[in-house]
């Protein structure tokens, strides 16, 4: 396939799952101040559904086939014209390095975007709300701590109950359990933070579809802004 010359493309490196890569591109359209179709981003969505998980595979340590099929699928936006690439699965973030390597386009980086706005906010203490995998990597606990901020993570059996919404309900194709989400903030709020990220595009997912108190940062909510004004568009604040 020929290199395209014209990079006004963003490349979302999706499904991961397929319904966190639509949310995104539906707030890209969201929150871009258009008029009209010209006025939007070009866009090149991968919805890559057979990704290996990539939980699984950090917690495993058999990341090869993750590593080698995200690598393989940001090069096939690159070819595609793609002037940045944009990965709505903050797990994947932990294979960044790699990905960013192997082509010549940007790669953003949404945990430390997120970490970014956290810190021009004032955040102290901030929850990070993942799965399993994304905590056991420190994905975010590596970006907050270079921005000087306290992290913390759930204890276990909060932990179970944040990724029961994601494996269990969001990725099932259900809303997500308020009832969970509950303890899940009691226990936060009991834990001294004055700040929580969203760490999973399916928690982005929830907040979508029940809203949460604004002390949540949600990471990909930045990331849709970023893609946004990567490609020189004005914001719509919605």
């Amino acid at each position: 396939m020929m290199q395209a010359e014209n990079r006004d493309k963003l490349g979302i490196l999706g499904g991961m799952g397929p319904q966190a890569t639509q949310v995104l591109y539906q707030w890209i359209l969201d929150r871009t101040d258009a008029d009209s179709d010209q006025e939007h981003v070009p866009a090149v969505i991968l919805s890559d559904t057979l990704m290996p998980d990539r939980t699984e595979a950090i917690l495993s340590g058999n990341t090869d086939g993750v590593r080698s099929r995200l690598i393989e699928d940001a090069k096939l936006l690159e070819s595609c014209g793609c002037g940045c690439i944009a990965i709505p699965c903050n797990t994947s973030h932990y294979f960044w390095d790699d990905i960013q390597a192997s082509v010549d386009i940007p790669v953003l980086h949404m945990p430390r975007m997120a970490v970014e706005v956290l810190k021009a906010q004032g955040a102290k203490k901030t929850a990070i709300l993942a799965t399993d995998g994304t905590i056991s990597a420190g994905v975010f606990h590596r970006e907050l701590a270079a921005a000087g901020i306290e992290a913390w993570a759930p204890p276990a059996d909060i932990q179970k109950t944040v990724m029961s919404i994601i494996y269990d309900e969001i990725k099932a194709g259900e809303k997500g359990s308020r009832s969970k989400f509950a303890r899940i903030d009691r226990a936060i709020r009991e834990a001294g933070c004055d700040s929580a990220v969203l760490g999973c595009t399916e928690l982005s997912v929830y907040r979508g579809n029940h809203g949460l108190p604004e002390m949540y940062c949600d990471a990909m909510e930045v990331l849709a802004e970023r893609c946004i004004s990567f490609f020189g568009r004005k914001l719509k604040r919605v």
